[in-house]
Order: C-alpha cells, then sequence, then structure tokens
C-alpha cells in the first residue's frame, strides 16, 4: 500500500520544503486540496481535502463515477485550475501559491498533456504541432526542429510529420498529441481518458505506447473511467465525492 501521507509543512517551512522534494523524487504532493464552486448560492465541494503523493517515475490511474472530482483533481494537478485551499507542490514548485502567469509557464515547461479530443491544430501538420509547447517556450527553430522530429520518432511516426489531422487516423492523432506533451521533456505526464474517441484496437495500441514510455522513465498520471485501462497503471487513486476512497498498488 502507498506510505501513509505526512502532516503539512508550517508557513516557515514552504520555502524549503520544495527543495526536499524535488531531492526526494517527489513530482506532485497535495496536502488537504481542496476546491470549492459556488453554484445558485449553494457550495459545491468539488475536491474535499486531498493528500496525494506521486514519485517520479510512478504510472498513476485516477478513477471515479461521474461527478465524483476527479476531473476538477486532474484541473488542479495540470495546473489548469487553482485550489481553494491547500498546499500543493509540483516537482517542488509550490503552483498552489502562484499567479495565472506562473501558473502558465508552470504548464509549459513541467506538464505534458494528452486530451480525449487531442486538441490538435487543423490547419497545421504533425511535426508543427508537436512543435509548439516549444515555439511557446522560446526555444531557436533548429533545436525546436530536432527535438520536434525525436518526439515523433518516439511515437513511431516521424514518416506522418508532414501530414495534418485530417489526414491521420484517429491512433496517429493521439500519437501526434503524445509526441507534443512529451517534446518539452515535462516532470508529468498528464492523460485525460487518452482512449475515449478510440476504438478498442486503437485504444490498445495507444495505452501500450503508454507502458513504453513509462518503462522508459516517464511519470504518468492518467484520469479515466475504464477499469481496464487503469489495470494498465501501477497504482489506481479511487476518487469519491471530493476524497481519495482507495489508494491501490496494482502492482
Amino acid at each position: 500500500m502507498p506510505e501513509t501521507v505526512s502532516s503539512a509543512p508550517s508557513t516557515t517551512d514552504l520555502a524549503t520544503r520544495g527543495e526536499q522534494l524535488r531531492r526526494e523524487g517527489v513530482v506532485i504532493r497535495t496536502w488537504d486540496l481542496r476546491k470549492t464552486f459556488s453554484m445558485g448560492g449553494e457550495e459545491i465541494h468539488a475536491v474535499s481535502g486531498i493528500d496525494l503523493e506521486i514519485r517520479k517515475g510512478e504510472y498513476v490511474a485516477i478513477m471515479g463515477p461521474s461527478g465524483s472530482g476527479k476531473s476538477t483533481l486532474m484541473n488542479l494537478i495540470g495546473c489548469l485550475d487553482s485550489p481553494s485551499s491547500g498546499l500543493y507542490y509540483l516537482n517542488g514548485h509550490l503552483a498552489s501559491q502562484m499567479t495565472d502567469a506562473e501558473l502558465a509557464r508552470v504548464r509549459n515547461r513541467e506538464i505534458g498533456f494528452v486530451f480525449q479530443t487531442f486538441n490538435l491544430m487543423a490547419g497545421r501538420d504533425a511535426l508543427h504541432n508537436v512543435e509548439l509547447p516549444l515555439i511557446y517556450a522560446g526555444v531557436d527553430r533548429k533545436e525546436r526542429l530536432q527535438r520536434a522530429l525525436q518526439a515523433l520518432r518516439d511515437v513511431d511516426l516521424e514518416s506522418r510529420k508532414g501530414h495534418k489531422p485530417n489526414e491521420l487516423s484517429g491512433g496517429q492523432r493521439q500519437r501526434v498529441a503524445i509526441a507534443r506533451a512529451l517534446v518539452n521533456r515535462p516532470s508529468l505526464l498528464l492523460a485525460d481518458e487518452p482512449t475515449g474517441a478510440l476504438d478498442t484496437a486503437t485504444g490498445n495500441d495507444i495505452m501500450a505506447l503508454f507502458d513504453r514510455l513509462h518503462r522508459d522513465g516517464n511519470t504518468i498520471v492518467l484520469v479515466t473511467h475504464e477499469h481496464d485501462i487503469a489495470q494498465r497503471a501501477d497504482r489506481i487513486i479511487h476518487i469519491r465525492d471530493g476524497k481519495v476512497e482507495r489508494d491501490e498498488r496494482v502492482r
């Protein structure tokens, strides 16, 4: 079973705790993480005090029924949203206290996103789609091309580098999205229902690619409602009513 999460650091410890987490290889660390929304005068506690630790190289699936809070938790982990309260460290950075501009920089440098709907630019070829995070990061053109081509090689798609999304199959589009997620060498690969728009055979191919990426040392957090997909991970975190219901090792 996962180790018991220790108590939160004091305010005076916040600056030094991040460096300690980096030294220990902790990619994700939360203490009493909460997110509350106001709807029609009512407060919705989407995430209700989650303590979580994920270390470098782990392959973790987050599961839960509709409305469980897993999508909100994913948005918090991915720095797409800020918590109402609690602490969140991403690779030693205190993300829970960052400004929107700081969160945007962290998303670009530390997190590779893979979405169910691919989110590719329709008018651009595969190579340019993979380059995009490097363009935002200000990487020079020669290095961008080298890294984008290598990322496409890593997902066995270099031969399709000049094809636009509408010239690719669903599985190939997801491989482009995965290459784009990897090109900035992120601390975390975050996948939201990555096989949801694919047929079973293609989905199995994509999951085999995630298996390989994990063997190569990538830290992967996969959000899914499918039990067979979650079973590919080494650890499954079950979310219900905004809380961790169960945290189990699969292997």
